[in-house]
C-alpha cells in the first residue's frame, strides 16, 4: 500500500482511539510507520533527503522502543504493508500531519496517565515524535529548495 493511505490509515485509527492502551497502540503504530517510510527515502528517495531521512528512522525506532510493544497480529502492523511510497513530498507532508498529533494524544495520554511509569512513556514518546517531525520538516525544506533550484536552471 502506498505511503499517503497508510498514514491517512493511521490518522483515522489515532483519532478513532477509545482508551489509553488503543491510543498508545496507535501512537507505536505511527512511529512504526515514520521508521519504515524514512528508511525507504534512505535507500531510493531523492539523493539530498538520505541524511535526515536516516535521521528519521533512528528517531522513530526510538519512539517505538520507549513505548511498550503492542500485541499485533501480522496483518495489523501497517508499516509492514507499505509497499510504495509514491510522492515524496505528499507522503511528507501527511506524515509530519501525523506526527503532530501523535504528539497531541501523547500529551493528553500523560495529563491522564494511571501511572508514572506510563506519564514517562509518553514525555520520551513525545520528544522522539517531535524531534521526528522536525526531520520530516526538513526533508521538505530540501525538497522546496530543490524545486527553487531546477526552475531556475531551466530559465538561465
Amino acid at each position: 500500500m502506498d505511503a499517503v493511505r497508510l498514514i491517512l490509515t493511521s490518522r483515522r485509527a489515532l483519532a478513532a482511539s477509545g482508551d489509553t492502551a488503543q491510543a498508545m497502540t496507535e501512537v507505536w503504530q505511527a512511529q512504526a510507520l515514520a521508521q519504515a517510510i524514512g528508511s525507504r527515502l534512505a535507500v531510493s528517495g531523492p539523493p539530498e533527503l538520505r541524511g535526515e531521512a536516516l535521521g528519521l528512522t533512528e528517531l522513530a525506532g526510538r519512539g517505538c522502543g520507549v513505548l511498550d510493544t503492542p500485541e499485533l497480529d501480522p496483518g495489523e502492523l501497517r508499516a509492514a504493508q507499505l509497499t510504495e511510497l509514491g510522492d515524496a513530498r505528499q507522503a511528507l507532508l501527511h506524515l509530519g500531519g501525523l506526527l503532530g498529533e501523535v504528539g497531541i494524544a501523547l500529551v493528553g495520554i500523560a495529563c491522564s496517565a494511571p501511572d508514572e511509569g506510563t506519564y514517562w512513556q509518553c514525555m520520551e514518546a513525545i520528544d522522539a515524535a517531535d524531534e521526528s517531525r522536525d526531520r520530516v520538516l526538513e526533508m521538505l525544506r530540501k525538497l522546496a529548495d530543490r524545486e527553487q533550484v531546477v526552475p531556475e536552471r531551466e530559465a538561465g
